[in-house]
């Protein structure tokens, strides 16, 4: 994400621009999993051999990520997700941030308190850890663009969803919508209250 602040102190916030090496890494990851099918036929029983050596693929594309402390269902959605996206697609898609301590999350929202000036405009960014979908375990800042653009247009097969406007690289998992067919309602900014229906 790139963050542009005016003189008058307005951030517009955009997409990340494509670089040339993404496109690269996009298709040298597509032929490790390739390469590593093999392997994963052998170490895993049943169908799910391809998620395998789809994740050992990403391992390497992404070495520093971690899915630890997501809930259960969450990090199964999302490496199903991630795997349709690279299998089906050749889209990446990795995780910047997954779970977060409530200490963590705290630290980050007081951070952005200080930055913005006041709590309704860190809100605008962070939420408090009680109100934290990372904190819950059911959320995942996702990296590249065209990763996040992907789960955009397919996560709701998965159960995932991006949640606020100003936040392309933010999805959370909430199954019950992908049960009903229809999507959670899209917030302006984090700290916006979801609209009713």
């Amino acid at each position: 994400m790139f963050r542009l602040r005016r003189s008058s102190g307005e951030v517009l916030v955009g997409q990340e621009p494509v670089r040339r090496r993404d496109h690269a890494y996009r298709h040298a990851t597509v032929v490790v999993a390739t390469l590593l099918l093999p392997l994963a036929l052998v170490v895993t029983r049943g169908r799910r051999f391809r998620e395998r050596a789809c994740e050992w693929a990403f391992r390497i594309r992404y070495p520093a990520e971690s899915l630890a402390g997501l809930t259960p269902e969450t990090r199964a959605a999302f490496v199903a997700a991630r795997c349709a996206a690279l299998w089906h697609d050749a889209e990446l898609i990795g995780v910047t941030s997954g779970h977060r301590l409530f200490a963590e999350q705290e630290e980050l929202f007081q951070e952005a308190v200080t930055s913005y000036g006041s709590e309704p405009r860190a809100r605008e960014w962070v939420l408090p850890p009680q109100e934290s979908a990372h904190v819950q375990g059911i959320a995942v800042d996702v990296r590249p663009t065209e990763g996040a653009r992907w789960l955009e247009r397919h996560g709701d097969r998965f159960g995932l969803y991006r949640t606020y406007a100003n936040e392309w690289w933010h999805f959370e998992y909430h199954p019950s919508y992908r049960a009903t067919g229809r999507r959670p309602p899209m917030r302006p900014t984090p700290g916006t209250l979801p609209a009713r229906y």
